[in-house]
């Protein structure tokens, strides 16, 4: 892991409704994403942006499947994780990251 993949597992976990998807995933199980949205009382749109940075950061899956009646339908998943983060794995990442030849940012 580089310091820019920290981060962005580390952003994706920085507000309530992201861990709240996590904690639903985490005891209902696999989910619809229109059960989603109406379980946790928010707009398809805005669950979507929450659930591409969690798919983006490794945390959640999803899979577009076909329903009887031809209708496209995305469910997703929780994927075991663990986070376990400390000063000596901070420095370790940082380490690792001065190592790596820096990626040019998209304009």
């Amino acid at each position: 892991m580089n310091t820019q993949q920290l981060v962005a597992r580390l952003t994706a976990l920085g507000g309530p409704h992201r861990l709240n998807i996590l904690a639903l995933l985490n005891t209902e199980g696999r989910l619809h994403v229109s059960e989603i949205a109406r379980r946790m009382g928010m707009s398809r749109a805005l669950l979507y942006m929450h659930l591409t940075k969690l798919e983006e950061a490794g945390f959640v899956s999803g899979q577009l499947e076909l329903a009887p009646d031809g209708k496209s339908m995305k469910y997703f998943e929780i994927r075991p994780f663990e986070i376990v983060i400390n000063a000596d794995y901070v420095s370790q990442v940082v380490a690792n990251s001065a190592e790596e030849p820096e990626t040019p940012t998209p304009a």
